[in-house]
């Protein structure tokens, strides 16, 4: 199973790519950890590639979590699955507040920094990541995989496929 997750800033692919993984016991990949290190210090196109290219080299099944779609791109047409958390503006600008107020002081396990809600960053939720390129882009991206396509509005709908998925996972091992 290779399933690719995609989407907004703060719509929760991180803690979806980690259910999943830990529902299809296979290996996840936050591309934010290929992209920042230190102190939201950012590696090069290639130094990203290669972590990535190593990440899909050394697993048959994967989660992986992010868009940098230039960043090793194949692993579109390569998913099996492939979500595309489409969530409202507010709803995501809510979520990486909270998860800013949680986690303000540890590093979470998805990026490698400590979370910052900086105007740059509330600039970036609510428009900078919302054109209509980026949009575009995301819509490009899950029509190139050739397996399942999922595109979630909230987080109702997202509970409600993981919750599935434990059933079907669950039936499998009785």
């Amino acid at each position: 199973m290779k399933i690719q997750i995609i989407g907004y800033a703060g719509s929760g692919k991180s803690t979806l790519a980690k259910n999943l993984g830990e529902i299809f016991n296979i290996p996840v990949l936050h591309m934010d950890n290929t992209k920042f290190y230190g102190n939201w210090q950012v590696r090069t196109i290639d130094e990203q590639a290669k972590i990535c290219q190593k990440f899909l080299d050394e697993n048959d099944s994967w989660v992986i979590d992010g868009n940098y779609s230039q960043v090793c791109p194949q692993r579109f047409k390569e998913s099996d699955m492939t979500i595309y958390m489409n969530f409202n503006r507010f709803k995501c600008f809510w979520s990486a507040y909270k998860r800013y107020k949680t986690n303000r002081t540890t590093i979470r396990e998805s990026c490698p920094c400590l979370d910052k809600f900086d105007k740059s960053f509330r600039d970036w939720l609510l428009f900078g990541g919302r054109t209509r390129q980026r949009k575009q882009m995301h819509l490009e991206n899950l029509n190139k995989t050739k397996g399942k396509r999922y595109v979630f509005k909230n987080r109702n709908q997202v509970n409600r496929f993981v919750q599935s998925l434990r059933e079907k996972q669950a039936e499998k091992t009785l």
